[in-house]
């Protein structure tokens, strides 16, 4: 992350590390990112949250700089690195927001770790269904044949350009990539080129199937969609809404990386649905080590 408010920290967890960013004080929250992103996709938005809360922000195993998992079952061994990583700042129980993949490892820390989720958020979370096919089979190439490598290489020269901001940012449906601070441009680029085993996640987020499952779920729950997704469709965040019994809040000017277009807007959502969700008091927060 870019933000010099936040100081970078690793855990080893079953031999393999983690790397997690942690800034702000107040009561905790933590940030998981999507497929192919890291902890600097939360650039734009983590510092807003940081001004009234202790921000833990984590790449997930195989992104940005966190080792990959030696073998991949699902998503619930992600989810217990994002805990380990919580568990050992003291920052749960907590609010627990998930983008994209992240809403899917959300779910996971919710259904395994019930006791320390506080509140769940979803931002255009995956895992009801993975778009279009075509989009499908696209997901699963860029996966192997990693072109955000180039893009993040060059990521100064993209952020500079609204040509090449358009030529990248257009397949995962930002609403108006120009529109995209410099900092958000950089921050969804920069982990490409650090990746190791984007791959597994994706596998095992194709066969992570949380639909039986959502009814289980016993925490206020928000599911924020840009309205302008065409990655993955409105009627998902609805599915989620209906499933979770959750609040839905739909945020108009935005596409799939709502979270660095509009972030003013899901801080505001956020914050607002904290407040009124009724969640449990939180652990206090500790200095970690």
């Amino acid at each position: 992350m870019t933000d010099a408010t936040f100081a970078e920290r690793s855990l080893e967890v079953k031999g393999r590390r983690v790397r997690y960013f942690v800034g702000g004080d107040g009561p905790p929250i933590v940030l998981v990112h999507g497929l192919g992103g890291s902890a600097a996709n939360w650039d734009e938005l983590a510092p807003l949250l940081a001004r009234r809360r202790r921000v833990l922000v984590p790449d997930l195993p195989g992104h940005g700089g966190s080792e990959p998992l030696a073998a991949v079952a699902g998503l619930a061994a992600f989810a217990d690195r994002v805990v380990a990583a919580a568990a050992h700042e003291r920052a749960v129980p907590a609010p627990v927001v998930g983008h994209s993949l992240g809403g899917v490892v959300a779910v996971r820390i919710a259904l395994r770790y019930p006791e320390l989720v506080d509140s769940l958020i979803l931002a255009a979370s995956a895992g009801l269904s993975i778009g279009r096919p075509l989009l499908r089979e696209l997901l699963t190439a860029f996966t192997v044949v990693r072109p955000g490598r180039l893009a993040g290489r060059y990521r100064t020269l993209v952020a500079r350009s609204p040509f090449l901001r358009r030529f990248v940012f257009g397949f995962v449906s930002v609403a108006d990539p120009v529109s995209l601070t410099d900092r958000a441009v950089e921050g969804f680029l920069a982990g490409q080129v650090l990746h190791t085993d984007t791959a597994s996640a994706w596998r095992a987020l194709r066969e992570d199937d949380p639909r039986q499952e959502l009814e289980r779920i016993d925490v206020p729950a928000l599911v924020l969609w840009g309205a302008d997704d065409g990655q993955l469709p409105l009627d998902d965040g609805f599915e989620y809404a209906r499933r979770l019994r959750a609040q839905m809040r739909t945020i108009a000017g935005c596409g799939h990386l709502l979270i660095g277009e509009r972030p003013d807007a899901c801080a505001h959502a956020i914050e607002d649905f904290i407040a009124t969700a009724g969640a449990r008091p939180s652990a206090p927060a500790s200095a970690g080590s």
